[in-house]
Order: structure tokens, then sequence, then C-alpha cells
């Protein structure tokens, strides 16, 4: 007889607990699947009724929405940091599974959006360039690391530029201590170089939403802070409610001064994932 039926998946590397819960929230069926996309679509098909599945937000949360959402009638990636109840009582996978149920059961969970794919391009590429910016600033750390520990002094950043480049080797006396600092220089012109053809295809692919000409319009935003917003807090499809929590819902209205106050009402910690909330743009 067809019901309606609540899944929980606790997702990991190797394997999925499943927990399957009725409406009366009886678990009916529990299984451990290999995490691979023609195991999970094998079990799927063998259930009957409203099928309601939730995932809880990770690494394999967005692969295992785009696996699922044809073949369910709902689908929920919840925030874990907003599941109180998996706290309580013993820990396990299977556990998990069947709490995760029984709060999708209760539509007692804190979603994250997982929706248009037409995005998911946009967002891939700043968290490639991103993570670019990050290597490009370990390496740079590095390397002004390695001249301080040899005594050099090497405030400012003429030690990164590569017409101070000879100059720079010049000063360290130890072969092995400048052949390191070689290989640095070497990986940061790869990062350099990376980097910069990560930001001409962010950049390229923000200008195909719409919602970055009225971004633009805020002081103090340049390009690259507009896609990262667009990829990173925004998504065309939830940007009218986001942005009426912010008072940004009509970007031409108001004066520029109005806008920009606007965007800084916006949680630190947000800006920061976003790389909004720092000095104005500069290459490293």
């Amino acid at each position: 007889m067809d019901s309606e039926k609540y899944i929980g998946l606790d997702v990991h590397q190797a394997t999925i607990s499943v927990a399957v819960m009725d409406s009366t929230g009886k678990v009916v069926m529990e299984s451990i699947l290999e995490t691979k996309a023609s195991t999970i679509l094998e079990f799927f098909a063998g259930l009957r009724g409203t099928l309601s599945v939730t995932c809880e937000e990770g690494t394999w949360a967005a692969w295992l929405y785009d696996v699922l959402k044809p073949h369910v009638d709902k689908l929920v990636v919840c925030n874990p940091r907003k599941n109180a109840l998996l706290k309580d009582g013993n820990k396990s996978d299977q556990s998990d599974a069947r709490k995760l149920a029984e709060l999708l059961r209760l539509n007692n969970l804190k979603s994250v959006y997982h929706g248009e794919t037409g995005v998911r391009m946009l967002r891939e590429l700043a968290r490639s360039y991103l993570n670019l910016v990050k290597d490009q600033t370990r390496v740079m750390n590095r390397l002004k690391a390695m001249y301080r520990s040899w005594a050099i002094p090497c405030a400012g950043r003429d030690v990164y530029y590569t017409r101070h480049r000879a100059e720079w080797l010049g000063k360290i006396r130890e072969a092995g201590v400048r052949r390191r600092a070689e290989h640095l220089y070497q990986q940061l012109d790869m990062l350099q170089h990376l980097r910069q053809q990560a930001r001409r295809e962010l950049l390229a692919e923000s200008r195909k939403h719409p919602i970055t000409a009225k971004l633009r319009q805020i002081p103090s935003l340049g390009p690259i802070r507009v896609a990262l917003a667009v990829a990173l807090i925004q998504t065309p499809a939830s940007f009218p409610h986001q942005a009426t929590a912010v008072g940004l819902q009509r970007t031409g209205v108001g004066n520029p001064h109005q806008r920009g106050t606007l965007l800084h009402q916006w949680p630190t910690a947000t800006l920061q994932e976003a790389g909004l909330h720092s000095r104005p743009e500069q290459g490293p």
C-alpha cells in the first residue's frame, strides 16, 4: 500500500546509512548502501509511496542532490549545525539516519539551499578562485618566513616582484636555502597565472547573471566582490527574499551611500566567507 515515507541519509565516503520511517514515526526499513549512484537509485526504485528524503550539508550533498532530485517527491539538504536532536542519545550512523528521518517527519529541519543549477558554474568558479587566492597567500607567507628565519628583513611587497627577485635571492648565502626560495618563487608565478585565469573565467560567468549589474551600483563593490556575492551568498531564486532582509530589495532606489551602508548590515561571517569583508580588491 502506498504511503508517506520519510527517509534519513547519513552520508559518508564509502557508505550511506539509510532509515525509512512511515507517517506514524515507525522505522520500517534500515539499510547501509554503497556511496554510488547506481546503488542508491536501485534502493529508491524499490520504495513505494510519497518519498521525502533528507541528508546533511557536506562534501557529498550537491552530488547526492543531483542524483536523487528527479526520483523523490521532496528532498531537503539540512544544516547540520541546526540539528540539535542529533546531539542527544547514542551516537552512530544508523541512529543519526533515524533522527534525520524523524526531524524530516516533524518538519523540524533547517534547509540549505540547493536549487537551480544556473548558479552552480559560477559557484564552482568562485570556489576555485578563492582556493587559488589562499594557496598564493600561503606561498607568499612561506617565502617571507624563510627570509626572516635567516635574519633578512623583508617588510613590504618588493620581495614578491619579479624585477627584484635576483636582488633578493642574492641576499641568501646558503645554496640550499636559495634553491628553496627559487622553488617558492616558481610556485608563486604558477599560482599567479592560474589565479588570473580563474579571475577572468569568474568575471565572464558572473556577467551572465542579471543581479550582477544591480550589485555593481553599490559603492566599494568591485567586479570580483560582486561575483563572489552572487556565487556564495545569493542565488537568482533566493535573492528577493534575502535582499528584503538586508534592505536591498530595490537596489536602484536610494543614494549610493545608503546602499553601501546596507551592505555592511550583512553578517560578518557571511561576508568573510565570500571574501567581501576585507580590504579593497588588489592582487596578492
